[in-house]
């Protein structure tokens, strides 16, 4: 065989060993070799930046940011995940100063307070003592109502008050509990909040149910008892003169002297945007610290700072599936509350109680919940679904499925028991657990969902999605151009770039380290030789 032969024999098997053993995808930095890949973008609008997340597979989550210099209430969208925000958090506190937790629609999450009152218009309130009063009354109702024990060791406190406003978040960190959303997160606060709501000085006042009408009639008795002499009060009157007087410590005062409530109900609404640890508003100079009444006990976990660890705890979203409680609470005095049971109920993601299908008549993916309604069809029965809760920190959907008890693990229909369909969003696949004591642990194979309903197949980005940018020294700013990307990974790079930038220079080095590994041939050396061949 001749010396070309020889060469072209040796280009031939480089090439075949090349197919054998392709080169990784594209570099992806990360924090540290046990963090997740890095992802990192910035988005004009909410909307974008949820569809965005929703079609990672990486465990990312959605933040709005607000700039200085800009209209005020202007965000813009950052669309990360925990420890790269959190690494990023401290390096540009500059930069990343007015930042917030996007609380996605329908995502199981933490009991939280906002509180605030107008100090000068307070004179003499104990902020304080008003908080720890709150806390053990929410304590106490959280036993009466769901039977959850609860303590100001569980509770981070945040405190970000100035001379001119109180201003607290608190970030209740149950053990093994959580809210289905917090739009019945809400509904729980407004009920055991009812009876100061309902006070005539309350500017807040909603409408009542039959309870709240009882203690009415109970003062109206009150008062015409005294008016005739009578001085004797109806039981139902005294227990709400009672609540009331618990209560009263909630009433406060705005700027403009009209009474509001110590707590914001106005917290409690789809996607909402609450205000992180160690962040302000724009224009302001008061960040959420530790209060120094706090009493939040955690240990953190092995690797992560005590700060971290305070970061992650003060993440109304930072919930994991495994073995929680899922509390929830309907809307009372309605057709579909009376059809439903009581107002308040629990519910376990491993351990359900009966009920049926509460909140949203359907999950936030729509589609999903059609697929999953065809996955519990067999042998003639068709099941239903019985109520859904969805973990936006790991991108799952659990579905408890009622009249349908077909389970892999045995291989038939359970007696009695009720199974589970697990959806994961971040890898198109769901998987079947079981409520049978006897299948507690099993969870069957995972299979794909349909390429049709897959998040990462449908989303497209419009050319808006390069809108803003933020440079290695942290600041975040519009770019100088924007083009159109129909991919759901932020890290593609264009395809013709081959000899251009320290992406191509990476690549090189991988190509020589993986020549060397192989002791072929390296291709500078067959192009010399190819060229010494042509020059003779």
């Amino acid at each position: 065989m001749s010396k070309w032969g020889e060469r072209m024999k040796k280009v031939e098997q480089l090439a075949q060993s090349f197919q054998l053993n392709p080169l990784a995808a594209q570099y992806k930095p990360r924090l540290w070799p046990c963090q997740p890949s890095s992802i990192w973008k910035l988005f004009p609008r909410q909307s974008m930046a949820i569809s965005f997340a929703q079609s990672c597979k990486e465990a990312v989550h959605v933040f709005a940011l607000e700039k200085e210099k800009t209209s005020l209430g202007q965000r813009i969208f950052l669309v990360t995940s925990y420890s790269e925000l959190w690494h990023y958090y401290r390096t540009y506190p500059q930069s990343l100063m007015h930042c917030y937790e996007v609380i996605p629609e329908g995502a199981v999450c933490k009991l939280y307070f906002d509180l605030e009152f107008h100090e000068p218009s307070n004179q003499g309130a104990d902020g304080k003592s008003m908080v720890s009063s709150l806390i053990q009354y929410v304590c106490d109702k959280l036993m009466e109502v769901y039977g959850i024990e609860c303590s100001a060791k569980n509770i981070l406190n945040l405190d970000s008050s100035t001379a001119d406003k109180f201003s607290r978040h608190l970030i209740f960190n149950l053990k093994n509990a959580a809210f289905k959303d917090n739009l019945h997160m809400g509904r729980f606060i407004h009920s055991i909040l009812q009876s100061v709501l309902s006070t005539p000085k309350s500017s807040l006042s909603v409408g009542m149910n039959s309870e709240e009408k009882n203690c009415e009639t109970g003062r109206a008795n009150a008062v015409s008892e005294e008016t005739t002499g009578q001085t004797s009060e109806s039981p139902e009157a005294k227990r709400c003169k009672e609540e009331e007087r618990d209560l009263s410590f909630l009433q406060v005062k705005n700027k403009d002297g009209q009474h509001r409530l110590f707590v914001d109900l106005g917290v409690y609404t789809k996607n909402r945007n609450f205000r992180l640890y160690k962040s302000s508003k724009v224009e302001k100079n008061a960040a959420f610290t530790v209060a120094d009444d706090n009493e939040f006990i955690h240990k953190p976990e092995k690797g992560i700072s005590a700060e971290e660890s305070v970061f992650l705890a003060s993440l109304v979203c930072n919930i994991s599936f495994t073995g929680q409680t899922i509390l929830t609470s309907d809307i009372p005095e309605t057709k579909k509350s009376k059809t439903l049971g009581s107002p308040c109920q629990q519910e376990s993601a491993t351990d359900p109680v009966a009920g049926s299908l509460s909140g949203h008549l359907s999950s936030p993916y729509p589609e999903v919940d059609n697929f999953v309604l065809t996955v519990v069809k067999k042998d003639g029965v068709h099941g239903n679904i019985r109520r859904w809760n969805y973990f936006a920190a790991e991108q799952l959907i659990v579905y408890d499925i009622a009249n349908y008890r077909w389970c892999a693990n045995v291989e038939r229909f359970h007696k009695s028991n009720n199974i589970m369909i697990v959806v994961d969003l971040k890898e198109e696949a769901w998987y079947q657990k079981c409520l049978d004591p006897e299948c507690r642990n099993f969870r069957s194979s995972s299979y794909p969902l349909p390429q049709e309903i897959c998040v990462s197949y449908i989303m497209t980005l419009d050319e808006e999605d390069q809108a803003y940018l933020m440079d290695d020294a942290g600041n975040i700013e519009l770019s100088q151009a924007s083009t159109p990307q129909r991919t759901a990974c932020p890290e593609q790079g264009p395809a013709d770039g081959w000899g251009d930038g320290q992406d191509d220079q990476d690549y090189l080095q991988s190509l020589d380290d993986f020549e060397q590994k192989s002791r072929d041939i390296p291709d500078l050396l067959l192009l010399k030789c190819m060229a010494d061949f042509d020059s003779h």
